[in-house]
């Protein structure tokens, strides 16, 4: 497949859902959002496994589903669909499990397309084992192979590594990527996980309470949120509300907790920022930087420069949060060095230092939101 378009509007129960994705060789697209928030809903819905109410599912604008009478079966939808638990039939061999979808086919046929689906699944090595002798890690293999068997035109992966320890989880994220790029089959995947979702996707679409939030790429969806519920799951660790004070087109002035910060507009000329609009300031941790106050009290970076007091410092994996008072709750994330040269405990005093393209503003927001 070069291209295509799917587009989905799912309602049912609590889910009322649309979208429209393009449909590119390689491309990997994330259903990211909490859990219960819909998105396996919406994904079985695409494979024809649930069907919508009073909505519609349709790829390349042939409709699977309308919602009332039209209802595409699964078997006929050419896509092929990896469960969460992997679903491989413990009762057959690695073989026999990936050809469970190919009955069609001549013996020799199959063969030939099992063996190309488990090198694509770089899972050559289970030829011959039972599923019961496989890992976790060689069993997730094995079911991707499974769906690629049958060279569908969509693959749709629920929580593909979820139920996998966490080193191998981490390590077979970019296994994944690699091997649904080999494919070269589109594929939409279904995780809860933000480092899962920034290292497969290159397209998210952010589910909140049913509904359908945000769509863009990686680096769009997780450092510029374009609502306070997608900031708070994607993970911005500072987010507090402003006011816009002043604004020139491209920089804004916002006052926040009586100070002054400035942040570059990113919005549409049409809809500038206007003194006295409340937003929402998201500041990532890792655009913190931390330094020891100037003796004479003096700041030589041109970026916004905050005093602010340490109140926790707590190691996370290879780097160390340090959470701090600057007239308002802002994060920072440093290095192991960086925390000893600094020589940071409760109560020290720093100075934060954030560039103005960092500072992202959610226009129209209100508090409470």
């Amino acid at each position: 497949m070069t291209g295509g378009t799917l587009d989905v509007h799912v309602r049912r129960h609590s889910v009322d859902a649309r979208f429209t994705l393009p449909l590119r060789e390689k491309a990997i697209t994330v259903l990211f959002g909490p859990s219960g928030s819909g998105k396996t809903t919406i994904l079985r819905c695409i494979a024809g496994l649930d069907r919508t109410d009073r909505g519609h599912v349709a790829m390349n604008g042939v409709t699977w589903d309308d919602g009332r009478r039209k209802h595409t079966p699964s078997r006929h939808r050419h896509v092929g669909y990896l469960f969460q638990d992997h679903a491989l039939f413990p009762h057959l061999t690695v073989e026999a499990n990936v050809a469970y979808g190919l009955p069609r086919l001549s013996r020799e046929q199959q063969r030939h397309r099992v063996h190309a689906a488990l090198a694509a699944a770089d899972a050559l090595s289970c030829v011959g084992r039972s599923v019961s002798q496989l890992s976790g890690g060689e069993a997730q293999r094995v079911a991707l192979a499974r769906a690629l068997a049958s060279e569908p035109g969509l693959l749709l992966l629920d929580e593909p590594l979820s139920a996998l320890d966490a080193p191998t989880r981490s390590r077979l994220r970019t296994e994944l990527r690699r091997m649904l790029e080999r494919s070269r089959i589109p594929a939409i995947i279904v995780t809860h996980d933000r480092e899962e979702a920034l290292a497969l996707a290159d397209q998210v679409v952010v589910v909140i309470d049913g509904t359908v939030r945000q769509v863009g790429p990686p680096a769009e969806v997780f450092d510029r949120p374009t609502h306070a519920d997608v900031a708070r799951i994607v993970g911005i660790e500072t987010a507090t509300p402003g006011v816009v004070a002043d604004s020139d087109g491209e920089l804004v002035q916002v006052a926040v907790g009586g100070l002054r910060l400035t942040a570059v507009s990113t919005v549409q000329p049409a809809e500038p920022h206007r003194p006295g609009d409340q937003v929402l300031v998201c500041i990532r941790a890792e655009d913190v930087a931390l330094e020891l106050p100037e003796r004479d009290g003096s700041h030589r970076s041109p970026r916004n420069q905050l005093a602010g007091r340490v109140t926790g410092v707590t190691a996370e994996g290879a780097l160390v949060r340090v959470d701090l008072d600057a007239g308002f709750r802002l994060t920072a994330y440093i290095t192991r060095p960086a925390l000893e040269e600094l020589d940071l405990s409760i109560g020290s005093v720093v100075v934060a230092s954030i560039k103005s393209p960092a500072v992202h503003l959610i226009t129209r927001y209100t508090a409470g939101e």
